[in-house]
């Protein structure tokens, strides 16, 4: 008889599942000891294998992301992939090591390293991106060296995926009807595979040390409430998540309002990026949209959409949502999520530098611009409550200057983003300037805690529940409550169904999260009273630290959420 054992890692959500280990193979690797072109004959061969190579995957991953432009988000990424393999630079830059003598699999893999390390002093968006390098190389080196691509072998019925780590490429190869779970070796809660995981609902355990030693077709069960995988799980632990995901999918029947379990109103809404994004999160129990990121429009592109193109993309989400409410942030790039046709040059710490509203500064036209088409769009659907925000906002004087900017288009409804600890200690200030607020928990934990959001060496720094971020939380919320203001969060905080009772109780009015996480937070609401929620608060921010602000808080639940929720 077979033992279980459990590994640890960062659950994704609070989903969980038993089923079959797949492996999806690991990239082979340029060899150490690859044969150096030395005559002009091998030196022309290799420049072949290699350009070939690299036009082979810039066309599949065309392919691929027309194949998937229905899913707007993960098709624009792979577009951006196939940029990449088709970019000159990256392969004149590798036949140039090819002529010194230079083996083609080793040439990309240099050239490949040398562009990441690129993209992680530049940080964020860029930084996010690398793993899509990777999926280049790794695709170019395996054609070049006449191997297998990294994937699976095959998947003829439902299984856990186990990896090394998913990029967008990788996870477009995948029959997401087959997937029952994601487990990866590398990556963190922001990592593409988390973000996949949690837009699907999916159960999901990333950074797993030893994931990448289970042997296919071992049997797993994968808790992302409990941050582990169980390997070769008894049947007592099998039993456990069959009952806790049947009781689950009874959370799906309540499509009632977000609210307290004495009536107090707190809204929950979508998380969105697309137009495709809008069409599935209109079709469930949401209010409204908290937070639609107009990103998708603007990024890989080589020129300004037309005011034409923004205003029509605009007025689709806006008609989705007809009778509801649609939280607009204005264009989020610069910097980190560079464009091609804002002329910005490269900063040495651009996670400070000029992004989000401060882009303004130097190309005033691009948020005119989007002001303009918003405002078109929203005179399109008045059956839509619009309101727009901007991102990165740090002082009062810019709070005003972009609700002027908003009023002059025509748009009334005008607010910001909280994500600079600077807002936060002025909210009464800043919000006196602006109707509403929304606060991006996951760039506010960012700045206050000083830890790169996308490091997962300081996952513990960055965690949701440090006491110094629900401070500023409590001090935004608070001021919005003294000035009639509302305030809502749109990061990763609002999903946590165990956080979203914190934040309830410290005054937020609204929270918006991927659609998956929507029945859990309503649940826990419902379940909760607003004194106890109030209770928790006060528990969260006297805390000493994280843990202990969570534990503090999860020891104040009620028995139903507790048991609905597998918070024991």
């Amino acid at each position: 008889m077979t033992s279980s054992r459990v590994l640890h890692g960062i659950g994704v959500g609070s989903t969980a599942t038993v089923g079959p280990c797949v492996r999806f193979s690991a990239p082979v690797t340029a060899p150490a000891d690859e044969p150096r072109p030395s005559s002009q004959a091998e030196i022309d061969e290799a420049v072949r294998r290699l350009t070939d190579a690299l036009q082979q995957v810039a066309e599949e991953l065309e392919a691929a992301a027309d194949a998937n432009r229905n899913n707007e988000t993960l098709g624009a990424v792979l577009q951006a992939a196939a940029e990449m393999a088709g970019d000159p630079e990256l392969k004149d830059r590798s036949l140039q090591l090819i002529r010194t003598g230079v083996g083609p699999a080793t040439a990309i893999t240099r050239v490949v390293g040398e562009f990441a390390d690129v993209f992680r002093e530049i940080g964020g968006y860029m930084a996010e991106r690398v793993g899509d390098l990777h999926s280049v190389r790794d695709r170019a080196v395996a054609r070049v060296l006449g191997v297998p691509e990294p994937g699976l072998a095959s998947m003829d019925a439902p299984g856990v995926v186990v990896a090394l780590e998913l990029t967008p490429a990788d996870t477009s190869t995948l029959d997401m009807d087959k997937v029952l779970a994601l487990v990866t070796q590398e990556g963190g809660p922001t990592s593409h595979t988390a973000i996949i995981a949690r837009q699907m609902g999916l159960p999901c355990v990333v950074k797993v040390d030893g994931a990448a030693d289970i042997p296919a077709g071992t049997l797993l069960a994968v808790d992302g409430a409990h941050d582990r995988v169980v390997v070769d799980p008894d049947e007592a632990t099998q039993a456990e998540i069959r009952t806790r995901m049947a009781n689950r999918s009874r959370l799906l029947d309540d499509t009632e309002p977000g609210a307290t379990a004495d009536g107090h109103r707190v809204q929950l809404l979508a998380n969105i990026g697309t137009v495709a994004d809008a069409e599935q999160a209109a079709a469930t129990a949401v209010e409204g949209v908290g937070l639609f990121r107009t990103e998708f429009l603007f990024l890989d592109e080589s020129e300004e959409p037309t005011v034409d193109n923004q205003a029509e993309a605009y007025r689709q989400v806006l008609a989705a949502f007809a009778g509801r409410k649609v939280v607009i942030r204005t264009l989020d790039a610069g910097a980190d999520k560079p464009l091609a046709f804002a002329n910005t040059t490269p900063e040495e710490n651009p996670a400070l530098g000029i992004r989000a509203f401060r882009l303004a500064r130097r190309n005033p036209q691009l948020l005119a611009h989007q002001l303009e088409a918003l405002a078109r769009a929203v005179a399109d659907t008045p059956q839509t409550e619009a309101w727009v925000m901007a991102p990165m906002i740090s002082t009062a004087d810019e709070a005003k200057d972009f609700r002027e900017m908003a009023n002059a288009a025509g748009l009334d409804h005008v607010g910001i983003m909280v994500e600079v600890p600077a807002v936060a200690l002025q909210a009464d200030r800043v919000l006196t300037n602006v109707q509403f607020a929304s606060i991006g928990t996951n760039d506010l934990a960012q700045y206050t805690m000083a830890s790169d959001r996308q490091l997962g060496a300081l996952a513990d720094l960055i965690d949701r529940w440090q006491p110094a971020v629900l401070k500023l939380v409590a001090q935004t919320a608070a001021a919005g409550q003294r000035l009639g203001r509302p305030v809502g969060v749109c990061g990763e905080s609002a999903s946590d169904p165990l956080m979203a009772l914190v934040l309830a109780g410290l005054g937020i009015t609204s929270l918006s999260m991927s659609i998956a996480a929507v029945p859990e937070v309503r649940f826990a609401l419902r379940h909760t009273t607003l004194d106890k929620c109030q209770e928790m608060a006060r528990a969260a921010l006297d805390a000493a630290d994280a843990k202990a602000a969570q534990e503090a808080v999860r020891s104040r639940v009620t028995p139903e959420v507790k048991e609905a929720l597998a918070l024991d």
